[in-house]
């Protein structure tokens, strides 16, 4: 990949137009999720990056784009897959050693695959589920910490399958498999930390509040 593929490159910045429209500094203003935010940039490009050490640079890490979410909210989270994309390209190729074009290719796939697509299906999911089920904590934690996390996951690894150059040798099945593995991964650490902060540290969940998810007398 040396220069951004031109589809990826136009999701990405229709996304981040869409989520500036929303004005995602603005949840900032809120001085209990600005530590887990700076956290989330200083800890998620090292997890993006380790994409590299797998064969064929198989996006097969851990997104927490679904979480970011929950916590930030779609405009913030976007941003900030965003720039964990850029960190994460940064920290595979300190020097550049494959020029500009080949970093911003890497950041804008980045962003999108481990990101945007994930984070804004994930959106999609929960609000559905905000729509039609019960608002009751367990609905909030298992539907939208865990479902809403497995089937973006699950549908992300689908279609990256579906449009990417697979590596030589490789079996779409089988990556598929693979996906699918993470997938639970990624939906289980999200429903884990999700339960968490529900129990501790609401005020991190930007999606949650204890009047429309507790249930009432």
């Amino acid at each position: 990949m040396s220069t951004p593929q031109p589809a990826e490159a136009l999701a990405v910045v229709a996304a981040a137009a869409v989520a500036a429209a929303f004005r995602p500094w603005a949840m900032l203003r809120r001085p209990e999720l600005r530590h887990p935010w700076l956290a989330a940039l200083a800890l998620l490009p090292w997890v993006w990056s380790t994409a590299t050490l797998v064969p064929g640079a198989l996006p097969m890490q851990l997104s927490f784009a679904a979480l970011l979410v929950l916590m930030f909210g779609w405009p913030l989270a976007t941003w900030t897959m965003l720039a964990v994309g850029a960190l994460s390209a940064w920290l595979v190729d300190p020097g550049l050693g494959s020029g500009a074009g080949g970093w911003a290719a890497h950041a804008v796939h980045a962003a999108l695959w481990s990101g945007v697509l994930p984070g804004t299906l994930a959106l999609g999911v929960g609000l559905m589920t905000r729509r039609w089920l019960p608002h009751h904590l367990m609905v909030y934690i298992l539907a939208r910490g865990f479902g809403a996390t497995l089937l973006a996951m699950t549908v992300t690894g689908a279609l990256w399958i579906a449009t990417q150059p697979l590596p030589a040798g490789s079996e779409a099945s089988l990556l598929m498999v693979g996906r699918w593995l993470m997938a639970w991964g990624d939906a289980v650490a999200t429903g884990m930390m999700t339960a968490i902060f529900v129990a501790f540290r609401p005020d991190w969940l930007a999606t949650y509040s204890d009047a429309r998810y507790l249930p009432r007398r």
